[in-house]
């Protein structure tokens, strides 16, 4: 556990929504009386259907001191409610020949089952029925503790690169609580409690802070039929939406971390910096990080840094990430494996002369035209997968944008100018408040990483 061609009655009420006069084709939105919001994207070229609910709220909400307490509830969901037993949704929706999970991530935490289009009610039934009615017994949430602690011995404790990640993202962060893992630090699993989960769940997961999405083999009006029958008894709760959480002060220093294990097979480095979030009606800047990203490194043979790095043979491997799709400021990320007899202080100056001179020449005209066509061409390929486009709406929502946010976004993306790579890329590539990282095969490794530590930087040491 660790995404109308009958004009009925309903069809045209959902016609005469503005909101949906310009939703693409096979999209519908609507909203229950509950406050539960929904989108539908119809898919029938196979008679199956998935069914998403996202809840807005996520390991960032978290109080201090109770890490890990969203993830522990979203495995404490499967242990049954006042129907059904424990594990009995998952069992029922295997016997029905379909599958089902749940993730739990800093903004979100969201639950799916994949079946047969006509099994649609008996999963509705069965999820909006542990929205309401969980029950947690007195034996269940020790053995779902241990079963946590033992998922973050084997995802992170026993993995180098996950506690690497994990303490990077500790020095990013001075404030926010990104800077925790979603899974939580092992000495705060160890104390959450059977109330600990009772508690988050009585006051976060309701309707009015929840999105439905269901995508496949099924029209809106049948869709908001089921949801009506299903979720729409369930009561709202005050209070239930995500509280203000503490924000970063303005960073100003670089900062250096090194980490070394035997288990490393090849030393790797991380740059990470703050970057702007998606924002509901403002959407321009991410845009232009995300398109600065794919011309970084989002080909192994073209990108900027693959011809300056990869094939001159300074590194082995390199990538460049941003995602936006975070409530608040996330980060955007560059990283590199040296390559063959390259030292690692040899191949961070290469990454950075190669950053220096894309600061200053810009983005190519013909790589930027390369990229934003294949922005247009994946939209077009994503129309393939229901699945993938209920997470694009899944997520999307439950962040804070709208449907017409998601909807606009391809276009965003394809608008981007080199002006705006320009000005993302000074933003993000130029700032001083970098968190620069090596992971290394073992401690001493390479003395001249050591060596390009200016004297003044701190030394110092993220995770689903």
């Amino acid at each position: 556990m660790s995404i109308l061609m009958r004009l009925s009655p309903l069809a045209l009420a959902l016609a005469a929504t503005p909101a949906l006069a310009e939703m693409p084709k096979g999209i519908s939105h609507f909203k229950l009386d509950n406050g539960l919001e929904a989108v539908v994207i119809e898919d029938h070229r196979t008679p199956v259907v998935v069914q998403m609910v996202w809840y807005k709220i996520g390991s960032a909400d978290e109080q201090p001191g109770k890490s890990g307490i969203a993830h522990y509830l979203e495995h404490l969901m499967f242990k049954g409610t006042d129907r059904l037993g424990p594990g009995e949704l998952s069992k029922t929706v295997t016997a029905n020949g379909g599958m089902d999970n749940a993730f739990t991530s800093y903004d979100y935490t969201a639950y799916f089952q994949r079946i047969a289009s006509d099994r649609l009610p008996l999963v509705m039934d069965m999820e909006s029925d542990r929205m309401a009615n969980l029950r947690i017994g007195e034996d269940d949430w020790k053995a779902e503790r241990q079963v946590v602690l033992e998922e973050r011995s084997q995802r992170t404790d026993s993995d180098p690169g996950a506690q690497f990640s994990e303490e990077r993202s500790a020095v990013q962060f001075y404030n926010h609580p990104y800077g925790r893992p979603v899974i939580g630090w092992r000495h705060e699993m160890e104390g959450l409690t059977r109330d600990d989960a009772i508690a988050w769940y009585d006051a976060h997961y309701a309707p009015n802070d929840a999105v439905l999405v269901i995508a496949g083999d099924v029209t809106p009006e049948k869709a908001k039929e089921l949801a009506e029958k299903y979720y729409g008894p369930i009561a709202p709760k005050e209070n239930s939406t995500r509280k203000p959480r503490p924000q970063e002060p303005e960073q100003r220093s670089a900062r250096r971390m090194e980490r070394s294990d035997p288990r490393v097979a090849q030393p790797v480095l991380m740059r990470t910096t703050l970057a702007p979030e998606r924002n509901a009606g403002d959407q321009k800047q991410a845009a232009a990080l995300t398109v600065l990203a794919e011309l970084l490194a989002g080909s192994a043979q073209t990108s900027v840094l693959a011809r300056d790095l990869v094939l001159t043979g300074k590194a082995l491997y390199v990538d460049a990430s941003y995602d936006g799709l975070t409530v608040d400021p996330t980060t955007f990320g560059l990283s590199l494996v040296p390559g063959p007899g390259v030292g690692n202080a040899d191949a961070e100056a290469a990454l950075d002369a190669a950053l220096a001179k894309f600061l200053q020449d810009g983005p190519d005209a013909q790589q930027l035209e390369r990229v934003k066509t294949q922005i247009r061409a994946a939209r077009i390929y994503a129309q393939d997968s229901a699945h993938g486009r209920a997470y694009d709406y899944g997520q999307g929502l439950s962040v804070g944008l709208t449907v017409e946010d998601v909807n606009d976004w391809p276009d965003i993306l394809g608008d981007v100018t080199a002006d705006d790579i320009r000005a993302a890329a000074k933003l993000v590539l130029d700032s001083r408040a970098s968190v620069t990282a090596w992971l290394l095969p073992q401690a001493g490794a390479d003395a001249a990483a050591a060596e390009a530590v200016p004297a003044a930087a701190t030394t110092a040491e993220e995770v689903q």
